[in-house]
């Protein structure tokens, strides 16, 4: 039997198989998560538009949210890339992203006019794309109890945070059409991001996967601490903590679910 071989991305770790290289075997299981990648933001965002839920069960639900992501870019983007390439190139991806986060967040709200829901969408698609792409390079292989493992936590980070942006979005102002436009576009370049992961980057070095994977940590760690933590304690104050919690528990369990 060959042995097990593990790659990490924001979602969980996926224990692969190295010989398992089937073309078509690789590809449906690329596709199959790109579908929940794309599928949870647009029912994220519908859910938002049109079944929007109250303020308590919103925050309580995003800082669980924040908790899973919390745990997977300690556990799944940072910890394997100083392993695997060295502590300064993490610090390096991680303080890019966060740079580039804060920046493009700061743009959004103060240059472009748009309100939190805007600084979501920009959470969402800059810790993605990286996120993403090493994701296509973790499922090259993967069985179906790890790619469960993964559409679990997709679902988990990207649902509630969908809902909670397109709704603040909403009520910046703008059409539904438009925002779940807005949302249905960032699915898509999501998605493409890891289709391109799995196509190009087999094989790439460590080092440059340790950086994709920190930029992704970087930027997750800022739009926890400027955009998801604060909207849930605004909204369903201290338990928001307890969600939190739950959140990260939950994560792990999808993690070891998935051979992590």
């Amino acid at each position: 039997m060959a042995k097990l071989q593990a790659f990490s991305t924001g979602y969980g770790t996926v224990w692969a198989h190295p010989l398992r290289t089937c073309v078509g075997w690789v590809m449906m299981m690329t596709l199959i998560v790109v579908a929940v990648v794309s599928g949870a933001l647009m029912l994220g965002a519908a859910w938002g538009l049109y079944a929007p839920l109250g303020k308590k069960t919103e925050g309580f639900l995003v800082a669980l949210a924040g908790g899973a992501l919390l745990l997977s870019v300690t556990s799944e983007l940072i910890e394997p890339s100083i392993e695997r390439s060295s502590l300064w190139i993490a610090a390096g991806g991680v303080l890019a992203g966060a740079g580039v986060f804060t920046l493009a967040d700061w743009l959004v709200k103060e240059k472009m006019g748009g309100g939190s829901g805007g600084g979501l969408l920009a959470a969402i698609t800059l810790d993605g794309i990286p996120e993403n792409l090493a994701l296509g390079v973790a499922l090259i292989g993967a069985g179906p109890m790890e790619v469960a493992a993964l559409a679990g936590s997709i679902l988990l980070s990207n649902l509630p945070e969908a809902a909670g942006g397109a709704k603040e979005m909403r009520s910046d102002g703008r059409s539904r059409g438009r925002v779940f436009l807005l949302w249905a576009s960032t699915a898509l370049i999501l998605s493409l991001a890891a289709i391109a992961g799995n196509l190009l980057l087999e094989g790439a070095s460590e080092h440059l996967l340790a950086v994709i994977r920190c930029f992704a940590a970087g930027a997750v760690i800022a739009s926890l601490a400027v955009e998801v933590f604060p909207q849930a304690f605004r909204e369903d104050d201290y338990w928001a903590g307890i969600a939190t919690a739950i959140g990260a528990v939950l994560a792990f369990a999808l993690g070891s679910l998935g051979g992590g």
